[in-house]
């Protein structure tokens, strides 16, 4: 009785420490997100020519600019000059993740590609860089704390 008594004790102990471990797709995931923010990163100070334009009555609109192709089944007709990008990634599920969650607040987003391969969420897109600048003030403003690294985009064919 003592013995079937200390394997039982036994056993539930281990189980309760075996249940208590930390999942690895947790971590896997923090690391993807951590991953992806860095290449980023990299790629926008490697590759990207950052525009500054500076007048004396208006703020400074900083303009990233790049060569861009939307997704296959993407409306390329909607992708104007400059375009407010709200989220950049390696990982198409994450992008399409975001997409659906923007459409669910109104928007039409749009996926597209980099010639470095990440996926730019596109959620607006204007033909004028001061419309463009307003609405990502708005969407920070509208989302805040979240898309506070939203950034402008200039297309370039």
């Amino acid at each position: 009785m003592k013995k079937s008594l200390l394997v039982f004790i036994s056993l539930t102990l281990l189980l309760g420490a075996v249940a208590c471990k930390p999942k690895q797709s947790h971590y896997r995931q923090v690391y993807e997100s951590a991953k992806q923010r860095e290449i980023a990163e990299s790629n926008a100070s490697s590759t990207s020519s950052d525009v500054i334009v500076s007048k004396p009555a208006e703020p400074v609109i900083s303009v990233r600019k790049e060569r861009l192709n939307p997704v296959e089944g993407e409306d390329g007709m909607r992708l104007k000059k400059y375009s407010v990008v709200i989220g950049s990634f390696q990982n198409s599920t994450n992008a399409y993740s975001l997409k659906e969650r923007m459409e669910a607040d109104g928007y039409t987003p749009i996926l597209a590609r980099n010639e470095s391969g990440m996926l730019r969420v596109i959620v607006t897109s204007f033909d004028s860089r001061e419309a463009a600048a307003q609405s990502r003030d708005a969407i920070k403003q509208r989302y805040a704390p979240n898309f506070q690294d939203a950034w402008l985009l200039e297309r370039d064919r």
